[in-house]
């Protein structure tokens, strides 16, 4: 299964969203909280170029956010991305 990074917020209702969708696939991930880390949320918006959470990484692809995920799930393309 390939390494899934979430880049996270406490206080987002879509991190929480899209962290659910993972553990309820029985996914692993590495949740990369931004909340008062500058340094991190730096990264994140280096590696992105978006500064919304979540921003979300499978392997070396970066998914996007909570609705790029959910769009991956919905067309059937999630499964095969974490199985790559």
């Amino acid at each position: 299964m390939a390494a899934v990074v979430v880049y996270s917020s406490d206080y987002c209702p879509y991190c929480r969203r899209a962290e659910q969708l993972l553990k309820n696939k029985a996914v692993a991930f590495t949740r990369i909280s931004i909340d008062g880390q500058p340094a991190a949320r730096a990264e994140m918006v280096r590696k992105a170029g978006r500064t919304s959470v979540p921003q979300i990484w499978i392997g070396s692809s970066h998914v996007g956010g909570c609705d790029d995920l959910y769009a991956l799930e919905r067309a059937g393309k999630l499964d095969a991305l974490l199985n790559a």
